[in-house]
Parts: C-alpha cells; structure tokens; sequence
C-alpha cells in the first residue's frame, strides 16, 4: 500500500509590506489579509496539521498550491524556509496556486525559490511555467503536476491551463496509462463547471474533455478551503476529484477546521483501491483526528463514511 498526504492553502501569515510594493492588485489583497483572512488563517493549524502528517509519516505529500497569499518576495522567501523545515523535494510535491501567481514576478526571485519541489524526475529545479505538466513516479504511482496560477486582474481568483498544458497533459496521461500506474493529478484550481466564475478554472470544460478520452484514476486540488467530492466522467468510469480544506483554516471559520487527506493507494482486481482518511485539526491543537473516510475503485466510486 502506497500512503499519499494532500494538504493545500495554508496561506503562511503576511509580513508586513512597504507601500511601494503594494502596487496594483497587492493593495486590495493586502488590505483583505488585513481586515478578514488574517482571521481566517492561523499558523497554529497549520503546525498542528504538519505534526500530524510527520506522524502518520506517509509515503509522500502533495501540496496544491496557495503557499503565499499576495506574491511579495519576503512571502516567497519565508515559504521557501517553511518548506524546507517541512521536508525535502524528494518527500513533496508543490503545484502553483493563483495566489503564488497574484502579480507578474521574476521567477528566480519567487516560484523557483521552491522550484526543486515542483520539477518532474530527473530534472533540474523548475525554471519556468512552462516545465509543466511535470510527472513524479513514487512506488506504484505517478504524480502528475499542474499549473493554474496566471496573473489575473484585481478581485479576480481565476486560473488557466491553456492549451498546451492541457495537450501537454493528456499525452502525458496516455502514457503512464499503458504502463499501468496510478495517475493523480495535481491541481489548485477545481476543474469543474460549477464554479463561481470569478474564481473558476477557466478551460475546465477543455481540461474534462481531454480526462474524458484518456482518463486517470484521481485529481487533487485545493482553491475553495474546503473538503468535497466531484467526479468527471473518463473512459473507464467516473474519475473522482477531490478538493481539501485550508490547512491552516481557524476553528470556526467559515471554512470549519483545518483539515489534510491521507490517502491510502493499492491494487485490487479491478484496478486501484484508494481509501481517504480525512482527519481534522482536534480541539487542543494537537494533532488531527478522523473526521470521515471515502472509498474509491477504479472505475466506480462509492462514499463510505
């Protein structure tokens, strides 16, 4: 059994900025931390979350992105540090989330701070967006990594794929698919059509034809700070997708408790057998606790708790 932790958007507290680098879209976000994420988002979760998964010690850990929350590179630099206290590239995987792409940066000086953390085997430290999608093949499965995070105009939280990412993806898929592994992809953006349009995905109905032809066995994403299940049709069966709470969200936000998935991976008969532990912040702090469990088999899905 191959053992996967998913957490996303822990959203590392902000330091505080010089007027001049909040230009733009920076001055409505940074006054929103300000004023209500602030209490949204607290950095004792999030240790308490990352306590429990350094406990669980699971196989690997992704991460679907949101690791910043207005893009200055004080916020890049100190996420780099909190990555590095976390666990190394080879125990992590990161994707980009929007708030990782909220203003044009120069990438050396943001994103490839992390970039050893989102390239695919063999390859250097991510120099760029155009390196995805990226595959990482831990045991029996292959982590495929998406990015989202385009530069949007103010009081916009939209992603996009484009084109080639997306073609880019499904020949990539239909790989790793005639070698039999487990194919999770990993995404910030929910790439559903139900979304509210001023923070969905905006070629989700591009990114479902394409799982439509060549099909995987399960996406992960983050974005809406919340535990839920979706599925997108493939062509052996409906394709679970699985967003997850914040993990630093405050008990009693509006999000509930801070909350990350473990997820449990094998083979049975038929294909894959995937059971997912959700397990939420406990009321000390200390650690997590189950708050329910999902169960899923290739080609068929079904809720067991």
């Amino acid at each position: 059994m191959f053992t996967l932790a998913h957490l996303s958007d822990p959203h590392l507290p902000m330091p505080v900025a010089r007027t001049s680098e909040l230009l733009g879209k920076r001055v409505t976000g940074y006054l929103n931390w300000r004023r209500h994420r602030v209490h949204l988002h607290m950095p004792e979760a999030l240790a308490g979350v990352v306590a429990d998964i350094k406990m669980q010690n699971p196989d690997h850990i992704a991460l679907t992105g949101d690791l910043v929350n207005i893009s200055l590179p004080t916020e890049f630099r100190r996420a780099a540090d909190w990555l590095a206290a976390f666990g190394g590239p080879d125990q992590i995987t990161v994707v980009p989330g929007n708030h990782d792409a909220y203003v044009p940066m120069d990438w050396r000086k943001s994103l490839g701070l992390w970039g050893a953390y989102m390239s695919g085997d063999g390859a250097p430290p991510a120099g760029g967006f155009e390196v995805f999608p990226t595959v990482r093949r831990r045991g029996p499965v292959a982590l495929v990594g998406l990015s989202t995070g385009v530069p949007k105009p103010p009081l916009l939280a939209t992603g996009t794929l484009g084109e080639a990412q997306i073609a880019r993806t499904g020949q990539r898929l239909t790989e790793l698919g005639r070698e039999g592994v487990c194919r999770i992809v990993l995404i910030h953006h929910p790439p559903l059509t139900t979304e509210p349009r001023f923070k969905r995905l905006t070629d989700a109905p591009a990114f479902q034809a394409m799982i439509r032809e060549v099909g995987c066995e399960l996406i992960l994403h983050g974005h809406n700070h919340r535990s839920e299940v979706a599925r997108i049709d493939g062509p052996d069966g409906p394709v679970p997708v699985i967003g997850v709470t914040s993990a630093s969200a405050a008990p009693g936000s509006k999000y509930g408790r801070a909350r990350y998935h473990l997820i449990h991976i094998e083979r049975d008969p038929s294909g894959w057998r995937l059971g997912v532990d959700i397990r939420a912040l406990r009321a000390d702090g200390a650690g997590c606790e189950l708050d329910g469990q999902l169960m899923f088999r290739t080609g068929r899905s079904d809720v067991v708790g």
